[in-house]
């Protein structure tokens, strides 16, 4: 065991932990006055709901001893045998692994919550929390960091590009499509109702990716040093250039732009971040800027309510990261990794479309089963007359502010 990784990884952990309530600020800020609490409230609830069933049986699901591929191993149920020895990391404890990889359990169905935000029910939402962590994200994560079909195929996913933003950004598109518009959608103007909040949410979610993927490494080795790099050039890229492509379009640069931007490039450079040399951050950053706003504007013509973005930013950001990650990969990088296309091994591009294309298969469809079945138990929706009072006074008897 390694004590300079173990002081590492219990900050990179922490860190992580920090950008669900920094979501909680960036999606509460993007929502109107009414929605702030109840948006920051389904964020803050994954905290609680999510680390109980991580200790019960969805961390043995996801990296219990694997079972043909497809789902771990119930030896770990109550973390029974997770303790101070290593684990699948033989230079830190198993149990601090198992808290590293809770809290990237705990952000991803927060994540989902911008798809429906402003009119789900809060009951709905903690029933649909819970079966999604155990029928969607466990398996999922199993097949690609828990000894499963996508790892073995040779995936590449250096910290959640599959795992946690393809999974919401797949899942969210079937929320929105299942739950439906907000009233009055494109009939009256919604806007964010406090920018300010929003900016300062993805500042935490900036600083928290650094735990986030260069954590990723186990290890406070030269790779972490990498991912942090790639992550922050990443960020940095594609806040500039969301910006000035809608500078192009609009007319205007816009603060929610850039702060888009900023986390488009964090969800891209995620599965590449240890993979790829620096110089291929620079150019996944500026094109998934671009690409996320593009799919951004086309949410409105194509017709579904993702309400804050999730498809557009963590769906096709997560997608193309994926892929990206196929093209800019190198063996010189990091050693551990392989090639990609553009080092003369196309193969793993194809791998990574393989990796990429079932998960968004899976999490879609199961999602969608998901969906109808809470739908069909307690009701998804809030009626119209709470939806237009406001979630925060219907399902939770407060207010955001008294001014």
């Amino acid at each position: 065991m390694n004590f300079a990784d173990v002081a590492f990884m219990l900050v990179a952990t922490a860190m992580v932990m920090l950008m669900t309530p920094g979501l909680a600020l960036f999606y509460g800020g993007l929502v109107r006055s009414k929605n702030v609490l109840a948006t920051i409230m389904q964020s803050f609830m994954c905290l609680g709901l999510v680390s109980l069933l991580w200790f019960l049986y969805a961390y043995s699901l996801a990296f219990g001893p694997d079972h043909h591929g497809i789902i771990g191993g119930l030896s770990y149920l109550f973390l029974k045998g997770v303790g101070l020895d290593p684990g699948p990391a033989d230079n830190i404890p198993h149990l601090l692994f198992c808290a590293f990889q809770l809290m990237f359990a705990v952000i991803t169905p927060a994540l989902i919550t911008g798809a429906f935000a402003e009119r789900m029910r809060f009951s709905a939402y903690l029933i649909f929390t819970a079966l999604w962590l155990t029928f969607v994200y466990a398996p999922l994560c199993h097949w690609v960091w828990g000894g499963g079909w996508i790892g073995n195929l040779g995936a590449l996913d250096f910290a959640g590009g599959t795992v946690i933003h393809i999974a919401s950004g797949a899942s969210a598109l079937a929320a929105a499509l299942v739950i439906g518009p907000r009233v009055n959608w494109r009939r009256e103007p919604i806007h964010p109702h406090n920018l300010p909040l929003t900016v300062l949410g993805a500042g935490l979610l900036w600083f928290g990716w650094f735990g986030f993927n260069a954590g990723s490494a186990l290890a406070a080795d030269g790779i972490a040093v990498l991912a942090f790099m790639n992550t922050h050039l990443a960020a940095g890229l594609a806040a500039l250039s969301w910006a000035f492509a809608e500078w192009i379009y609009q007319g205007k640069p816009t603060t929610l732009g850039a702060v888009s931007g900023a986390v488009a490039g964090l969800v891209a450079i995620t599965p590449a971040a240890g993979f790829v040399p620096v110089w291929a951050s620079i150019v996944i950053g500026a094109l998934a800027g671009i690409i996320c706003y593009l799919a951004v504007i086309m949410k409105t013509r194509l017709g579904y309510d993702d309400a804050l973005d999730v498809v557009g930013v963590h769906g096709i950001g997560g997608l193309f990261g994926a892929l990206a990650t196929g093209v800019f990969a190198s063996t010189a990088a990091n050693p551990g990794g392989a090639n990609g296309l553009l080092f003369g091994n196309a193969k793993q591009f194809l791998i990574q479309a393989i990796g990429a294309g079932a998960a968004i298969v899976y999490c879609f469809v199961l999602s969608l089963i998901l969906l109808k079945i809470v739908d069909a138990l307690v009701g998804l929706r809030v009626s119209r007359e709470e939806e237009i009072q406001g979630l925060d006074l219907s399902e939770h008897g407060e207010t955001g502010y008294s001014l």
